[in-house]
């Protein structure tokens, strides 16, 4: 079974693309490059604080949108990335690939401190089948499982402050859910939704007291999208259960905050996988052109937005807030009728 980390993000990724949830820095026009890039950090002093990001791999994901505001606030950054794209990612790293995505508000460039192989939907080394311990793909690497990964963290930093939770996979995400298969969608739900619960289950103990956890999700989990399904509107319903549950549980447990972040649509390399077929536009493009003639704020979605709620989310000044779906969607969320529709033609008198 395969993890593939996207901002979900908003959206998961079909089953040959690695999700890293959603876009971030500067990107081409088409990718979204932010007018609003790293607005809050000025206001937000991190320094001395840690985060681990569960789900990097590029920098067209929420996820990277999430670690850079974070950075810029003077936060260490640390990263979970999924194992068979690991050298991919280090090598850009290293290549300087991803150095123009990089630039923090004082010209200085993030610095990723250490990127760790983590396969979110196997929680121990017991749980990993012959076939991944075979696979080439995982060849040379181990200590990639959730409770590893929660090890390693806390032996090369001890108690951490931060952790996100950005990844999703739904390898029948094309299918409608009337079509779906039982082990479709239980995949869906494991890799997108009990990951995060085993996440948190892992890292809440070395976590510091105050601490935050945050995720990603999507409005799939309580609107029909027709074109989002095996199973994954199931699995973001269930994230959205869990942070309020969790919030409860951690809180009173560990003393941590729980909240995730329902985002927009946005072009990134892992949403554009669903449902690409030549000649036609992605489903994401599709839903970008959705919300943008839809939302009472007619203007782009930018992956920066993201990262600014997500460090609002993460900072002290948030202190009183946990188990909240904060919408980060030009408002989309709370329209009920489609203003372009054919049958509302001329109704505006615009």
């Amino acid at each position: 079974m395969k993890v593939f980390f996207a901002s979900v993000f908003a959206f998961a990724a079909s089953v040959q693309a690695f999700a890293p949830t959603f876009g971030v820095g500067k990107v081409s026009p088409t990718l979204a490059e932010s007018s609003t890039q790293l607005a809050m950090s000025s206001t937000i002093d991190l320094s001395g604080k840690t985060a681990f990001i569960a789900g990097v791999a590029d920098s067209t994901g929420y996820g990277w949108a999430i670690a850079k505001a974070l950075a810029d606030a003077g936060c260490k950054i640390i990263v979970g990335t999924w194992p068979p794209v690991l050298k991919i990612f280090e090598r850009g790293l290293s290549k300087g690939n991803f150095d123009d995505d990089s630039i923090l508000s004082d010209g200085s460039k993030m610095v990723i401190e250490k990127v760790y192989p983590l396969d979110a939907v196997f929680d121990t080394p017991e749980d990993v089948p012959e076939e991944i311990l075979t696979n080439k793909r995982y060849a040379g690497l181990d200590g990639y499982t959730i409770s590893e990964v929660a090890d390693a963290v806390a032996a090369d930093y001890g108690k951490i402050d931060i952790v996100v939770h950005s990844l999703a996979n739904g390898p029948e995400v094309t299918k409608p859910l009337l079509e779906t298969t039982r082990k479709g969608y239980l995949a869906a739900s494991s890799a997108s939704a009990y990951s995060a619960v085993s996440i948190l289950q892992k890292f809440a103990p070395i976590m510091n007291e105050g601490g935050s956890f945050l995720s990603l999700t999507y409005i799939a989990s309580e609107k029909v999208i027709p074109g989002y399904g095996g199973g994954m509107s199931s699995a973001k319903a269930q994230l959205e259960s869990d942070t309020r549950t969790l919030a409860y549980e951690a809180g009173r447990k560990y003393g941590l905050r729980v909240n995730t972040i329902s985002a927009g649509p946005l072009k990134s390399r892992a949403a554009s996988a669903i449902g690409k077929e030549p000649g036609k536009k992605t489903f994401i493009e599709y839903a970008i052109d959705y919300s943008k003639a839809n939302s009472p704020l007619d203007q782009d979605l930018y992956s920066d937005d993201v990262g600014n709620a997500a460090l609002f989310l993460n900072s002290p000044m948030s202190r009183t807030i946990t188990g909240v779906t904060l919408y980060v969607d030009n408002g989309l969320n709370c329209m009920g009728m489609a203003l372009d529709s054919l049958s509302m033609e001329g109704s505006r008198g615009e």
